[in-house]
């Protein structure tokens, strides 16, 4: 059937088999447009992941929204006029911006501390930087050595300044993804109905279609925040980061890997085939074959809707490597056919070489596929998706090889092959002789090499760093670069505390707390002489609004609150912590040296201005859901950072070195999805080896 195929068919009909190539080259020209990149961060998580949901819902409950890092060292010092002068400028060029909610920068976070008010004063009038008559020194003090700051508003040198730049909030993209999740949990436990399923399917269409607005949106959102930044680079030393920026520039990394890498990889290999062949026809016929097939394979993703990922964007220049080694079969089989018999005639030797050649091919790109294809034992969707991408462009590399190559050849005239490339190049030859004189000293040599490569495969560890990605040359590698190392870290981490009844859940009786509160014995009233008369102007503000606030404060809870924060800043590989606990030991400070009290912090709860809770409370306080929220920067570059066993570790100590049931905290955010990542792809490439 295969030579009736070939002979009567391809061989007798070379112009017309073209003909319908080139027309469906177009089509899938056509369709290649359609080709899109996802550098969302969903491509880095594994799929069915319970931390991903632990995540999302941790970020729904504390209201965490997208933003923009921004990291400024200025040439004058960071509090010269001309710096926060240009702050403030920058801050009001961003906020003019379409998508920017807010910025928040050192000239908007309340100054506690500067100087140190009673509580009943502070609350009063918090002052800012933008404070007429402010104490500079004061205020560079507590920037510096505030629990709240240090380390993450201001470098340690004081010569660097973070500027957060708050996206608005995507609630359609919020709803999707809940959407989504929802159907997605129905049909993985089989209870999804006929019409849910059919909703899925709109929602994945609708979903891709708001995802890709919504990229395009914020592209246009990244230039135009780079645009203004350009305005100000004079003043001093600008980076940019954040998810979103970083998200961004991926695509356009993986936009140039596929244009300039599969260029680099065929240009590589057309040098090669020249220094080999020295015959134009057998650089000519591999090119053509290489972008027949990378073209159909493009069309046919871009006509199912596949997407290129940062894990997949290599398939090009795969695709490529792998056409050119089936061809390079093909005329090495035709250059001996020739050779061996210099009378045959064109049509004998095409043909003879594509039928002695299918059977080898064909086994050839079976077992790659397998390859490919055992990389669908992996839980990471675009390691499954390369799996069946790269497989189907191997049968399709396949399928046009042995098309092309026996219809364009058969066209040509039959040309005897340049053969001084075998003539001078005696590597094989040396190779064959050591094998057939030293067969024993090879198998214990490999015997040898085996063990010493299994010895250091025990050796692996599951372990990167997210920052070596990039090269040192790009923004974000700069931008985390000084996040990371002046700023306290770059890779977010969440511990989300919950208290049980234990824990004071209940509140207690109204009449017992005020008791406690009067009771002579508290340090702090019996020096001050009053009872609480300081806070007598506020008691009918209080009232009003104290809600569960007023009991939830107690101080059990407070000192496992402290407990754990003390704990997790003792890591060394943690960077920064913001907490109530780091709340606690500013109001230590703000109450010379003696802990707030249950009334005071509820106080301090209700009665903080709103644009300063946002910023030093609501983060990390859910009244309503009896729990504490610990926002953990972890410092990615930290040669002696192993994710893996920093998380094991944190865990083992939380149940056993603080006694906390473990069912009463989570351990979540994108350290925890990142080393799920890590370690998914390590098991499956001892999957994909077995």
């Amino acid at each position: 059937m295969l030579k009736f195929f070939y002979k009567y068919i391809v061989l007798k009909f070379p112009r017309l088999v073209l003909a319908l190539l080139i027309m469906g080259m177009f089509y899938m020209g056509y369709q290649a447009t359609r080709l899109e990149i996802d550098a969302s961060a969903e491509t880095l998580v594994l799929e069915d992941d319970k931390d991903l949901r632990i995540s999302r819902e941790i970020n729904d409950r504390y209201e965490t929204q997208d933003f923009l890092f921004i990291t400024l060292t200025p040439k004058a010092d960071l509090l010269d006029t001309s710096t926060l002068n240009d702050i403030r400028d920058l801050k009001t060029e961003l906020e003019k911006l379409k998508w920017v909610e807010s910025v928040t920068t050192i000239l908007d976070v309340p100054l506690l501390e500067s100087p140190p008010k009673p509580v009943k004063e502070m609350l009063k009038h918090v002052p800012t930087l933008e404070t007429p008559g402010v104490d500079m020194g004061l205020a560079k003090n507590e920037l510096l050595n505030s629990p709240i700051y240090r380390n993450l508003l201001v470098s340690p040198d004081f010569k660097t300044t973070a500027m957060q730049v708050n996206l608005y909030e995507d609630k359609a993209w919020n709803d999707f993804i809940k959407r989504r999740y929802r159907l997605r949990e129905k049909q993985k436990d089989g209870s999804i109905t006929p019409k849910e399923t059919a909703e899925l399917a709109r929602l994945q269409v609708d979903f891709k279609f708001h995802r890709d607005r919504v990229r395009a949106k914020q592209h246009d959102n990244i230039e135009q925040v780079r645009e203004v930044l350009e305005h100000h680079r004079d003043k001093g030393e600008l980076f940019l980061g954040g998810v979103s920026m970083i998200a961004d520039d991926l695509v356009t990394f993986i936009k140039d890997d596929l244009r300039y890498f599969g260029l680099g990889v065929l240009a590589f290999l057309i040098i090669t085939l020249w220094v080999i062949f020295r015959q134009k026809r057998w650089i000519v016929l591999p090119v053509i074959t290489c972008f027949f097939s990378v073209l159909t394979t493009s069309g046919l993703l871009g006509m199912f809707g596949w997407e290129v990922t940062v894990i997949s964007s290599n398939f090009i220049s795969l695709q490529i490597i792998i056409t050119m080694a089936i061809t390079i079969h093909l005329i090495v089989k035709y250059r001996e056919l020739i050779t061996a018999n210099p009378e045959a005639s064109q049509h004998e030797l095409v043909l003879e070489s594509v039928l002695s050649m299918a059977t080898p091919c064909l086994f050839m790109v079976l077992t790659t596929v397998a390859g490919f294809c055992s990389l669908l034992l992996s839980n990471m969707l675009p390691v499954i998706n390369f799996g069946w991408m790269m497989s189907a462009g191997i049968f399709v590399t396949l399928f046009l090889t042995f098309l092309i190559f026996p219809a364009v050849l058969i066209l040509l005239p039959k040309e005897q092959p340049n053969m001084s490339f075998e003539t001078r190049f005696r590597l094989t030859r040396f190779l064959a002789n050591i094998t057939e004189r030293s067969g024993r000293g090879i198998i214990v040599a490999s015997t040898v090499l085996l063990a010493v490569c299994v010895v250091g495969m025990l050796q692996l560890m599951v372990e990167n760093s997210f920052i070596s990605y990039f090269k040192e040359s790009t923004e974000i590698y700069q931008g985390m670069k000084v996040i990371d190392q002046q700023l306290g870290g770059t890779t977010p981490l969440d511990i989300v505390l919950r208290f049980d009844e234990q824990g004071g859940g209940e509140p207690p009786a109204p009449q017992a707390d005020a008791s406690a509160a009067d009771s002579p014995e508290d340090p702090e009233e019996e020096a001050a002489g009053d009872d609480f008369e300081e806070f007598d102007e506020f008691e009918a503000e209080f009232e009003a609004a104290k809600g569960k606030a007023q009991y939830w404060f107690t101080s059990y809870k407070m000192a496992q609150v402290e407990r754990v924060h003390d704990y997790l800043e003792q890591i060394p590989e943690i960077g920064k912590i913001m907490s109530l606990g780091t709340m606690l030991k500013v109001g230590k400070t703000l109450n010379d040296g003696e802990p707030l009290d249950n009334f005071k912090l509820a106080l301090i709860y209700n009665e903080l201005p709103e644009r300063f809770r946002k910023i030093i409370l609501d983060p990390f306080v859910s009244v309503e859901n009896n729990e504490v929220r610990y926002s953990i920067r972890v410092v990615d570059s930290d040669p002696n950072l192993r994710r893996d066993k920093l998380l094991k570790d944190i865990r083992h100590d939380l149940i056993n070195k603080l006694e906390l049931d473990e069912k009463n905290f989570n351990i979540s955010g994108i350290m925890v999805l990142y080393n799920n990542m890590l370690q998914s792809l390590f098991s499956s490439q001892i999957l994909t080896l077995g």
